[in-house]
């Protein structure tokens, strides 16, 4: 049988592993930003064209 010392600091260890897993994930969940959100300050697509050539 395991002493109480062994399985505290198992359990503990296990915790922070998961812990940092879980962080890592979140993180990972909005690393990057979508299609739609890099190019939304550039406006739609025909009207640079348009202004053009209307020059």
């Amino acid at each position: 049988m395991s002493s109480l010392s062994r399985v505290t600091e198992t359990k503990r260890r296990h915790k922070q592993k998961k812990a940092g897993r879980a962080r890592k994930a979140k993180q990972a969940q909005r690393s990057t930003l979508s299609y739609d959100e890099v190019f939304a300050g550039c406006g739609e697509p025909n009207d640079a064209l348009e202004n053009d050539s209307a020059e």
